[in-house]
């Protein structure tokens, strides 16, 4: 008998709040709590809690022949413990099933598989010993987040001890061959491969319900017409996909929930097809070959690579900026520190900075809380701006405590020269003079003038004047800039602790004098 192997991705990211460049340096803590809980919220009620009694009725009713499998993020797992722990408590009776295969990845659903095999490596390690400790198994098959894969990415897999890997059955790495048979890795054979249907996988994930396909209605009866038109030697059919493509993507009046209730019953009574999960299906089969995958594959989009998440410069740069601090974050403890270096690395931050066109972009800006990817990656910038401070600040104090440490690119703290400390007379001159001049004036003028005021001010000009104000004033100064001038700031935000008093100064008098100019 020919194997159905269903594997659903569970995940939901810890969104970042809207944080602004004036609020580095003051507030560390980065969460958006309210849409976080609100979205778990409400995709526990409309997909997870549902979805999943409707799989353990199924079980119930045909016992071990009708299986699945989970691959369940860490960010999903700790947001579930956080907001809604009746869907922990439903993937448990899952679990005790037998019926269900739960699937290891990384824990924060990141790309670090593609930057430091160590940082892969503790990720892998922790969400393992997560699901072993929540359900009490211990994952022998491994997923990649959004089924990232090539041949190093397997090897490494493969040195961790997974027996078995799944990715896309890309068209450009099958050529003629099928995804509908068992492989090995090219460089380590023991790692076996299941390879997705993405054509009957993405028929149910995102052309379920749409109108202008031609195959529209599915039905379980013609997804069975086209189990039976596969060819008889082929000998697995690996069917994955989002789990909140049930009740979230697809909403319950497509009729979703009413197809999945009856496509087992069908299966098993009009096909030669039965259920397994991947860890049977490796174990069952014989692999037929090697897939050779030189360069990373993924299972988003037509192009199936990377672009989603890395290869324009704001991606790029930020993904780069991120890793660059992990010898420094390595040497620390601090459990918030850690929480906040993993939660960063959620692939998430980086796709919502994505400037090309997707084939399936209205599933992907379902959840996406930005209005630009340009707005995306100002508001992370600016995290990781004060994570990246926190961070340098914890490593010097573990200088300060005599440990030996290691130092990429630290603030630089040295004793005041004789020029500084002519320059902090100066600046409390400036101070006094903006009290004179009432430089705080411009946070109660109108919205109109002040954007008058604010009219081709340069950005170091508006980040020398404003980065030590008074928050109302930032704030309000900050919402009318324009984004042009909103990346030109991000770019110098680095540096803007260190401009001269003269510089302050300076600035703050070309801006008074152009207020007074249209007073």
């Amino acid at each position: 008998m020919k194997s159905i192997c269903f594997y659903f991705q569970v995940h939901q990211p810890y969104r970042l709040k809207k944080y602004r460049f004036f609020d580095i340096g003051k507030d560390h803590y980065y969460y958006d709590d309210y849409q976080n809980e609100f979205i778990a919220r409400r995709v526990a009620d409309k997909c997870y809690l549902p979805m999943n009694q409707l799989l353990l009725d199924k079980i119930i009713e045909f016992g071990s022949l009708f299986k699945v499998s989970f691959s369940i993020s860490g960010t999903a797992l700790d947001q579930f413990e956080q907001y809604t722990p009746e869907v922990i408590d439903s993937f448990r009776r899952l679990a005790q099933s037998g019926s269900v295969e739960f699937l290891s990845e990384t824990y924060t659903h990141s790309l670090s598989a593609l930057k430091s095999k160590d940082e892969f490596t503790r990720q892998v390690s922790k969400h393992r010993q997560r699901i072993q400790d929540l359900f009490g198994v211990t994952p022998t098959t491994f997923r990649n987040t959004e089924l990232i894969y090539s041949d190093e990415i397997g090897a490494m897999v493969a040195d961790m001890g997974f027996k078995t890997m799944l990715t896309e059955g890309a068209k450009h790495i099958l050529g003629w061959k099928s995804p509908n048979y068992l492989y090995t890795n090219a460089i380590n054979p023991k790692l076996k491969m299941l390879l997705k249907n993405f054509q009957l996988s993405d028929d149910i994930a995102f052309r379920f319900s749409q109108q202008s396909w031609a195959s529209w209605p599915l039905t379980t009866e013609k997804f069975v017409g086209w189990l039976n038109q596969i060819n008889e030697k082929e000998e697995v059919v690996n069917l994955f996909m989002d789990y909140e493509t049930f009740g979230e993507h697809q909403w319950p009046e497509t009729g979703i929930f009413e197809f999945m209730k009856a496509l087992p019953e069908k299966v098993m009574a009009h096909t030669n097809f039965g259920f397994n999960t991947p860890s049977e299906v490796s174990s069952h089969l014989q692999a037929i070959a090697p897939v050779h995958v030189p360069y990373p594959i993924s299972w988003a989009d037509e192009e199936r690579d990377l672009t989603a998440w890395l290869g324009n410069e704001l991606q790029d740069e930020a993904f780069d900026k991120l890793y660059k601090l992990e010898p420094l974050v390595k040497q620390l403890s601090d459990p918030t520190l850690i929480r906040d270096w993993e939660y960063l690395q959620t692939s998430d931050h980086f796709y919502y900075m994505c400037t090309k066109w997707f084939s399936d972009g209205d599933v992907h800006k379902y959840f996406n809380p930005y209005g630009t990817p340009y707005e995306a990656f100002i508001n992370y910038m600016n995290v990781f701006s004060d994570f990246q401070i926190r961070v340098q600040e914890a490593v010097a104090n573990l200088s300060h405590a005599n440990e030996p440490v290691k130092t990429i690119d630290p603030i630089v703290v040295t004793k005041p020269s004789p020029k500084v400390r002519k320059e902090k007379v100066v600046a409390e001159s400036v101070v006094a003079d903006a009290k004179a001049i009432k430089f705080n004036d411009l946070a109660s003028i109108p919205k109109q003038k002040l954007k008058s005021v604010l009219a081709n001010m340069d950005a170091e000009t508006l980040v020398a004047a404003f980065h030590n104000a008074e928050s109302n004033l930032k704030d309000k100064v900050f919402s009318n800039i324009s984004m042009k001038i909103l990346a030109e700031i991000e770019k110098i935000e680095e540096t803007a602790q260190k401009f001269g008093d003269n510089q302050i100064k300076n600035a703050k008098k070309k801006i008074l004098t152009k207020f007074k100019s249209i007073q």
